[in-house]
């Protein structure tokens, strides 16, 4: 078992490290502070994801925490790791977490909105409102609002899932899906056609409603209102000639 360095002795040997770049070094801090990385990782643990894949994730930010820090600035490493570590994190939700992904910096607020919300909700004993979540984190509650149903994005639901309790039968989610309404259509077309129409005589609204709408054919049509089916042909012709000039003018 390898014995772990006291803490006085940190510094020190992360000042050796930062200079000769040693991996059995590396390795002996990293184990050093692997517990720091696993605190970081508990807190991010969330949903489907793995806490074991997420204290790899948080292990590979402290080894890159481990590689850009530099005792000189004087700053403790702890201090400068964390942010690292976290930063990782995040990362990890938002790159390889999201099943839809929504825009980058959404993705980061709906990260920390999730975050403060479970701290409040240890804190509080209950769910924590949309104003208190705000407050924490010094934003409107629209923004919030927008966070958490981004958050949503982050995992997708089976249309095969079944929608309440097995009493339910077969019944799934894909079953409340609609399907495509023609008759939508259908109406505009209509409604378009009576404000195009205005610009008809009675007689040739008459005819092109007995073809278009009945579907009678132009014999059927002058026999019902005593024309010639070549009347009825020269007055369908002009009718459709001013349609299309008056669609064209609207």
């Amino acid at each position: 078992m390898t014995l772990l360095p006291l803490a006085h002795d940190d510094d020190a040997l992360l000042a050796s490290f930062a200079e000769t770049r040693d991996e059995h070094l590396r390795a002996l801090l990293a184990e050093r502070y692997l517990p720091l990385a696993r605190s970081i990782a508990r807190r991010y643990a969330r949903g489907s994801e793995p806490l074991e894949d997420l204290v790899q994730v948080a292990s590979l930010g402290l080894l890159k925490a481990l590689d850009r820090f530099d005792p000189a600035r004087g700053v403790a490493f702890s201090s400068f790791a964390v942010p690292t570590i976290a930063g990782e994190v995040r990362r990890h939700f938002r790159d390889r977490c999201w099943a839809v992904r929504p825009p980058r910096d959404l993705q980061e607020r709906a990260l920390s909105v999730d975050k403060v919300a479970e701290e409040l909700t240890n804190r509080l004993g209950r769910p924590p409102t949309v104003r208190q979540i705000g407050q924490a984190l010094e934003l409107e509650d629209e923004a919030v609002l927008e966070a958490m149903q981004a958050s949503r994005a982050a995992s997708t639901t089976s249309l095969s899932t079944p929608r309440g309790s097995e009493d339910d039968g077969d019944s799934t989610l894909e079953a409340t899906i609609g399907t495509p309404e023609d008759g939508f259509e259908r109406a505009e077309q209509r409604a378009l056609y009576q404000q195009l129409a205005q610009c008809l005589t009675e007689r040739e609204r008459e005819i092109v409603s007995l073809r278009f709408e009945h579907d009678m054919t132009q014999e059927a049509i002058g026999t019902a209102i005593g024309v010639s089916q070549m009347q009825v042909s020269r007055v369908l012709r002009q009718a459709l000639a001013k349609l299309a000039a008056e669609a064209c003018i609207s």
